[in-house]
């Protein structure tokens, strides 16, 4: 289970006492209208514990959301506190997905209710009871009534603005405090995202309450939901259909995996790379999630690589060198299809292309360079120095830190190293590890004085002393005798000199990501498929 930071148990503890001093007016109130609170929290819970428990064996939809029509409905009917008594039972039993879920149970109900009491305030403020007609308590109108439009959409627009900013407030509080993200980014993109959206259910919400005032009664606003429930269902069909493409992502992951088994893992520690340099520099969570897949599917194009030279035990000619370099075109290909990639498309095509003009495809420079190319060549080639492999040793994170910091302005775009530099000293380097046999390469790749290298922080991965890892003309480069020795593989370090690890250079071959020699000074033995990529190689 997690375990929140202090900081974060406070903010919660906090957000607590103020929803239980936003509904105990409702409890001690006598004028409270008993009979439409527990009407509308029993639907607003009903409409919560479907998700969970579907009637009759039927299947609800994934991704279908918080019924927030009737807490909206409610803001609209009840005074603010008795509002914030109905937002309770159904945050309560909202689906929880992570751990710890009974915090973050009570974490949704208390953040409701003041959501709920907030834009009761607001709704009252602007006359909104008055315009809708009718005294606070839930019951028919008289005959013939009719609610004030146009201007009762005005304050119920407010109150769904004022609902809306409550809630993206409170949770970009909780990311700052509980995964400790910089205040500047906390709350970057979730007012923007969740506005659209909660309008639409004030919208609904108004519509029910208006019902609800009206002849028709309660029955007439429960039809309301109905249609709530159809668009709740559309959108999760897109929750499928992303589903969908995500399983497909995975599933071409996989194949470069098994095309590729040395760097099994590769591809997922690239997308978190590139997540966290996204995140660093303030993207939105849409554009951070493209980075992310971009960095997942960068080497996707290695499928359309004959095995043969991915494995090519001796140097590579310059026609196979040209095949190998046509990788991120063939990746680009394979994806074009998946309209939601986006960015990640063009990130995946020039993912070795270099600010100085030397990369390719294309020898794109500098600003032409698109800004998620930039973003995962910086994590890819991290990720090629810091892993350890049945053949070689990983490399300290600050040793592959400081070479991208030497190759910023030649390789690598400046900002996306400091950003890498930045995000790794404020949470650290956790990679991901995908399977059993990823974690025995690494525990026996470590060697057995590098017991406090191992500690998770900047220095989790062990790996080769600074003095071994200075590379030549590129980030991960072999420096002394041993690596130049090899400067027969010349044609091959040419071809290599800005793919990762992954690109399996062949043995006898010497390439940019090359990991430097043991503290002993003697190169790890090679075999077939042993990549030549190294730290900064480009990724």
């Amino acid at each position: 289970m997690r375990v929140l930071p202090p900081m974060a148990r406070g903010y919660i503890l906090c957000a607590v006492l103020a929803a239980a001093a936003c509904v105990t007016p409702a409890l001690t109130d006598s004028g409270t209208p008993w009979a439409a609170v527990v009407l509308l929290a029993l639907l607003y819970l009903g409409c919560e514990l479907v998700k969970v428990c579907p009637l009759l064996g039927g299947r609800v939809p994934e991704g279908i959301g918080s019924f927030f029509p009737v807490v909206l409905a409610a803001v609209f009917l009840l005074p603010p506190a008795a509002a914030a008594l109905v937002a309770l039972p159904g945050g309560f039993a909202g689906t929880v997905a992570e751990r710890p879920a009974r915090v973050r149970r009570v974490w949704h109900g208390a953040q409701q209710a003041m959501a709920a009491w907030a834009a009761g305030r607001v709704y009252g403020l602007l006359r909104g009871p008055a315009a809708l007609g009718g005294g606070p308590s839930a019951g028919s109108g008289p005959p013939g009534w009719v609610a004030d439009f146009p201007y009762v959409m005005l304050p119920a627009a407010a109150a769904a603005v004022v609902f809306c900013l409550v809630l993206a407030a409170l949770d970009g509080g909780i990311l700052a405090t509980a995964e400790r993200r910089p205040a500047a980014t906390a709350w970057r993109g979730l007012l923007t995202l969740s506005l659209a959206p909660h309008c639409v259910h004030g919208l609904a919400g108004l519509m029910m309450a208006v019902m609800w005032r009206s002849p028709y009664g309660l029955p007439a606003a429960l039809l309301v939901l109905l249609p709530m429930y159809i668009s709740c269902w559309v959108f999760a069909q897109y929750h499928r259909e992303r589903a969908a493409h995500r399983a497909t992502i995975r599933a071409l992951v996989q194949a470069v995996d098994i095309k590729d088994r040395y760097t099994r893992g590769h591809s997922e520690r690239v997308g978190q790379a590139s997540a966290m340099i996204a995140r660093e520099l303030g993207m939105a969570d849409d554009r951070m999630e493209v980075v992310r897949i971009a960095g997942i599917l960068h080497d996707v194009g290695k499928l359309g690589v004959p095995t043969r030279l991915l494995r090519k035990d001796g140097p590579l000619t310059p026609e196979e060198r040209r095949i190998i370099e046509l990788h991120p075109e063939y990746g680009h290909e394979m994806v074009r299809g998946i309209g939601f990639l986006g960015e990640a498309r063009a990130a995946i095509l020039h993912h070795h292309e270099r600010v100085d003009g030397s990369g390719y495809p294309y020898g794109l420079t500098g600003e032409q360079i698109p800004v998620l190319a930039r973003v995962v060549a910086v994590a890819d080639a991290f990720d090629a120095m810091t892993s350890t492999r049945s053949y070689s040793r990983a490399r300290p994170v600050p040793v592959a830190l400081a070479e991208l910091d030497r190759c910023a302005g030649a390789q690598f775009d400046p900002a996306m190293v400091r950003a890498l530099t930045g995000a790794i000293g404020r949470h650290g380097w956790h990679p991901v590890v995908t399977s059993d046999e990823d974690l025995q390469v690494i525990s026996a790749g470590a060697p057995a004085g590098a017991a406090g290298a191992a500690a998770p922080g900047p220095s989790a991965l062990p790996g080769l002393p600074a003095q071994g890892s200075a590379p030549a003309d590129g980030p991960g480069e072999t420096a002394g005798p041993a690596g130049r020795a090899r400067a027969a593989g010349a044609p091959a370090r040419a071809a290599l000199s800005v793919l990762p690890a992954q690109e399996a250079a062949p043995a006898g071959t010497e390439g940019p990501g090359k990991a430097a020699p043991p503290a002993g000074g003697t190169p790890p033995a090679e075999g077939p498929g042993r990549g030549a990529d190294g730290a900064g190689a480009g990724g």
